[in-house]
């Protein structure tokens, strides 16, 4: 990608100066993500964002193959409480969509973010993307795009662990495809 350096000097202009470029070939999507997503998470078919909203993993896993270049963003966090994840990831998301738009004005049409959470932009979300009180900033997380994210970010060479509890720092990361 000829413009790499001006992309690098965009991400560290909006405050994302831990990234890494991969191969979106690299991206592992898998249907064990999709499965934890029915059977595990509250805000499965609550969310315009969530499954059973979004692509079917084999169409998830074709969408990744339309690339050529994605990037992974990685945030660090401790948090004293279970619910402040949210409000902090709410944040980081809002600064994410706005580096989604200056890539995609600079000339990357099929610049994609995949959020660093489940979105969270509204306050009570409406459960389906038909209703989505902001369907321009919506976005779905990599694990409702049915990627296997441990897998994905440590073949980046990130760390990332399951946490038992919130005692410890959150390894927690974003994709923005770009072409």
């Amino acid at each position: 990608m000829a413009d790499k350096k001006r992309l690098e000097r965009l991400f560290e202009k909006h405050g994302f100066p831990d990234f890494r470029w991969i191969n979106p070939k690299d991206i592992v999507v898998a249907q064990w993500v999709r499965l934890k997503c029915m059977f595990g998470c509250d805000e499965y078919g609550h969310s315009g964002c969530c499954p059973p909203n979004t692509p079917s993993v084999a169409e998830c896993d074709r969408f990744f193959h339309e690339y050529k270049s994605a990037v992974i963003f990685h945030f660090e966090k401790k948090v004293a409480k279970p619910e402040y994840r949210h409000a902090w990831a709410r944040k980081v998301n809002l600064k994410l969509l706005g580096l989604e738009r200056e890539v995609f004005c600079a000339g990357h049409e099929k610049a994609f973010l995949l959020i660093m959470d489940s979105c969270n932009l509204c306050a009570a979300c409406r459960g389906k993307r038909d209703e989505c009180q902001k369907p321009m900033m919506a976005r779905p997380g990599p694990d409702a795009m049915a990627v296997d994210v441990y897998a994905t970010v440590r073949r980046a060479g990130y760390p990332i662990a399951v946490l038992p509890d919130y005692e410890q720092v959150m390894n927690r990361y974003a994709f923005l495809m770009i072409d």
